[in-house]
């Protein structure tokens, strides 16, 4: 069973930094891609970040030139790498794996930026 486990969240004032991290597990094979989506108060939920398995990103453009995703070289473990962060940041990240024929979750985990 594919489990996506996040970590990394926290509360940071406003022109920090943090860093997510994603572990997924559970499959015999590496991941397709892999990405973030957020998801804040009252809010749909937005594509943040993506990665292919070739490397190819792709981001959301309230966060261009801000974040950056990577991903380990086994390609199980992605990570998020937020700069100058804004309150508008604020919200529930989520981790994500997709592919043919499947499309997976993990819990989120709670960034929190202050003024």
């Amino acid at each position: 069973q594919v489990q996506l486990v996040e970590s990394g969240g926290g509360l940071v004032q406003a022109g920090g930094s943090l860093r997510l991290s994603c572990a997924a597990s559970g499959s015999s094979s590496r991941f397709n891609a892999m990405g973030w989506n957020r998801q804040a108060p009252g809010k749909q939920r937005e594509l943040v970040a993506l990665i292919t398995n070739g490397g190819t990103t792709d981001y959301g453009d309230s966060v261009k030139g801000r974040f950056t995703i990577s991903r380990d070289n086994a390609g199980n473990t992605v990570y998020l790498q937020m700069n100058s962060l804004k309150p508008d940041d604020t919200g529930v990240y989520y981790c994500r794996t997709w592919g043919p024929g499947y499309n997976y979750w993990g819990q989120g985990t709670q960034v929190t930026v202050s003024s």
